[in-house]
């Protein structure tokens, strides 16, 4: 395997699948902007999405690929049988989730949006939106399991391609908004559940080819089984620890109008850079450095774990500096249309600002936390990430009414900070990480690369300043020529003073 073509290949479907995820929020923004129905879907959306990002950006993976990995070594029929038994458990246990929040749906929306109880229309609406759109839930955890399976064997595009099917959905459903009038957030919550059903299907076909599913009920519970099941609830909480903030903000973020649809769109920004430097890194490393790890390969295992931390740096210094300098103009030039306000690009530009200065410490917890996942280790991240969303929680509760919305960025931030430092302190402590001689050489080159980049792109936005302003139509434009010459100048940069050679390209793993 190698871990920098396979991330590229990762991260190439990602970035595709963000493009349109924007353009799907740009039509979103333009439609319904930051009122009454778009706070109501964003509400009925988070929480299947919430999950999406929970299952499928690396958590299911966490617990069942060291568990299959081992299996695999054993030979085929051990991992078929192991990985049979995990599926039909899964099945059942979604299908009973899904038929017991549908029944109690009022109650869920009410916990999950308490600030929308004292609005009626506002809540009523939010709990048919999400009895619509929860049904995703299970359909995407399937699919997660499908991708955990081809995420094992080294094959990792049909998994990071399989999001494009709901942006192309939606974005079709939003084409022929015009006809659809208020009904339009209706039909964007039926678009979901499909969109979930068509991925499922778009993965088993890909899956055939290394393991098929069985339905079979008598399900013995073997040892294996037993330590995975005890491995997933505590990866799906440390692995997502930076989606449970999210979605904590959520909750609190309810209480003052349109604040959901402000962290939402700042948080389809950031997510782009963290699904390539954080998640992918990730998803591409855990099979192999749980391989070495039950072959004991201890050279092996330290030259992964510091390229990949190398590598998740190299990615997400220039994307945090980038969201630090051009906050404003950003949020401007991608949704700044239609009833997307100059409050609301004010308003979202701040929360993208705080949530840039976290940028590189979600996407470290991500590698982080899978040095710790490969060595069958899910309770260490998880009682750390706890303590983050406490700290986050206490922060966020304590200033909101003082400071308003923007604290939930701010505390999202402060706790993933303090999360990443107790990681590394056990990673140090327990002799499962350690510094390479090259890392610190490679560190410095990157971050002077880094700051070099974000001079040349604050005086690129400076140059294009007219061209940026809310009013100008063609701003989008603008800003993408502007990241795009960035990019390139960070690029050739990081390649003239060797932050990044191109033998790196060629190592495998």
């Amino acid at each position: 395997m190698n871990l920098v073509k396979s991330t590229g290949t990762f991260g190439f479907y990602t970035i595709i699948s963000r493009l349109l995820g924007y353009l799907r929020d740009v039509l979103i923004a333009i439609f319904l902007g930051t009122g009454f129905l778009a706070d109501a879907f964003f509400v009925a959306f988070r929480i299947p999405n919430t999950f999406r990002r929970l299952f499928a950006e690396g958590t299911f993976n966490a617990a069942f690929v060291p568990s299959y990995t081992s299996e695999l070594m054993k030979g085929k029929s051990q991992s078929n049988l192991f990985a049979n038994q995990i599926f039909n458990l899964l099945f059942l246990g979604l299908l009973i989730l899904v038929l017991i929040i549908e029944i109690f749906m009022p109650f869920f929306v009410g916990l999950i949006a308490p600030g929308f109880n004292e609005d009626t229309k506002k809540i009523e609406l939010a709990i048919d939106l999400t009895r619509i759109t929860f049904p995703f839930l299970m359909f995407v955890s399937l699919s997660s399991f499908f991708s955990a399976i081809l995420n094992s064997h080294n094959k990792f595009a049909a998994a990071s391609a399989v999001p494009i099917i709901l942006n192309i959905i939606l974005i079709f459903i939003l084409i022929l908004s015009r006809y659809l009038n208020d009904n339009l957030v209706y039909y964007l919550s039926y678009g979901v559940s499909v969109a979930g059903f068509l991925q499922l299907l778009f993965l088993h076909n890909f899956v055939n080819k290394f393991f098929l599913a069985k339905f079979n009920f008598n399900i013995k519970i073997t040892k294996n089984v037993k330590i995975f099941f005890k491995k997933l609830l505590p990866s799906i909480f440390s692995s997502g620890v930076t989606q449970i903030n999210i979605l904590v903000g959520t909750i609190i973020a309810s209480f003052q109008a349109s604040a959901v649809s402000y962290l939402y769109y700042a948080d389809r920004i950031y997510q782009i850079n963290l699904a390539i430097a954080g998640i992918a890194v990730g998803i591409v490393v855990l099979p192999q450095l749980s391989k070495h790890i039950y072959l004991k390969k201890k050279n092996k295992i330290l030259q992964i774990q510091n390229k990949a931390l190398e590598l998740s740096l190299f990615l997400s210094l220039p994307a945090s500096l980038a969201l630090l300098i051009g906050s404003e103009e950003i949020i401007s030039a991608l949704f700044g249309y239609g009833s997307f306000s100059k409050e609301a690009v004010f308003n979202s530009a701040k929360a993208l600002y705080y949530f840039g200065l976290g940028l590189p410490a979600f996407v470290m917890i991500k590698v982080f936390s899978t040095f710790f996942f490969a060595n069958n280790d899910t309770k260490t991240p998880f009682f750390i990430s706890l303590v983050s969303v406490i700290l986050n929680i206490f922060i966020s509760v304590y200033y909101f009414k003082s400071i308003g919305f923007i604290i939930i960025p701010i505390a999202t931030t402060i706790s993933s900070w303090f999360n990443l430092f107790l990681l590394f302190t056990f990673l140090k402590n327990r002799n499962l990480f350690e510094f390479s001689l090259n890392f610190w050489g490679k560190s410095f080159k990157i971050i002077v690369a880094s700051i070099i980049m974000g001079i040349f792109f604050k005086y690129l936005i400076s140059v294009f300043g007219d061209q940026l302003i809310y009013s100008y139509n063609l701003k989008s434009l603008y800003l993408i020529f502007t990241v795009f010459l960035s990019l390139i100048f960070y690029l050739i940069l990081s390649f003239f003073i060797k932050a990044f050679k191109y033998s790196d390209i060629k190592i495998k793993y």
